[in-house]
């Protein structure tokens, strides 16, 4: 909603006094607008809860309307905390240094520095660990929280297969995949759904020359709509992702899924599956 500029800037009058001690000094415009960003983005808040519209009809101010938004950042905040800590409790970065880093050395340092009054919108880590959906449009604890929502995903899904068999098939994917800046989910899911293709088990190790020739053969029947049919009905793939932890995991995924089935239908055009597996 639209909120004039004379009501907003009593509000950022307001946050510039506290943030210099109400010492009467001069601010610089860079912090001023940076006060201001807060003001908005705790007002944006709020609107997101469903109480934006009680401005445009009277019943609270600006200045209320931007303390409720204050209090939806501190409570996000906490959730946020209280996410990472029950992601922490079984996390597993699989070797890979800039999962760790992000999430053992990034994020607790964004919980220590967070400044929910003066600088909300700033969420301070780059995130350089790529998860599988766009967040690119979220700011401050909203950006930490969804990111946490997909690193608790990705854990559990990777948490369903073994962690050997998960280092394997990273290891096929890049052998110095310490080192890289790649999701670890999408390579892990791109095995498992060959195997599904192959009609092989996970148990069988990894898929060899009769096992790119079985997908081969599908998609040479079918193509890559007989393949996505395959996997939609392959329990072994999905049975799990509804169970506790995993809620909301197979749309997560599906958009990555999509990806893998054009790069192993583009793979068997060519004839070079045996590059994927």
């Amino acid at each position: 909603m639209d909120i004039a500029m004379e009501e907003l800037v009593p509000i950022v009058g307001k946050l510039a006094e506290q943030y210099t001690a109400y010492e009467h000094t001069s601010m610089p415009y860079e912090k001023a607008e940076q006060l201001m960003q807060a003001v908005l983005y705790c007002i944006h808040e709020a609107e997101l809860s469903g109480q934006g519209g009680a401005v445009a009809d009277g019943k609270v101010t600006a200045q209320q309307l931007y303390e409720a938004g204050l209090a939806c950042v501190e409570e996000k905040a906490r959730q946020a905390l209280g996410l990472y800590n029950k992601v922490s409790l079984s996390f597993s970065h699989y070797g890979n240094q800039c999962l760790y880093d992000t999430m053992v050395k990034g994020l607790p340092e964004f919980f220590r520095w967070y400044d929910m009054k003066f600088c909300p919108q700033d969420t301070k880590l780059t995130l350089d660990y790529p998860v599988l959906k766009d967040i690119s449009g979220y700011m401050g604890i909203d950006k930490i929280y969804e990111f946490l929502l997909c690193i608790q995903m990705e854990q559990a899904f990777l948490g369903m297969f073994p962690e050997g068999y998960v280092k394997g098939v990273l290891v096929r994917h890049g052998s110095q995949y310490e080192d890289m800046v790649v999701n670890l989910c999408e390579a892990v899911l791109a095995d498992v759904a060959g195997h599904v293709l192959a009609g092989r088990p996970l148990s069988k190790g990894r898929l060899a020359e009769e096992g790119c020739q079985a997908i081969q053969r599908l998609w040479e029947q079918s193509g890559i709509e007989g393949m996505k049919h395959r996997l939609d009905s392959a329990p072994e793939l999905f049975a799990q992702m509804g169970s506790d932890g995993c809620s909301g995991l197979p749309e997560y995924l599906s958009g990555a899924l999509e990806d893998i089935l054009v790069r192993i239908g583009t793979a068997a055009e060519h004839g070079m599956l045996h590059r994927l597996f």
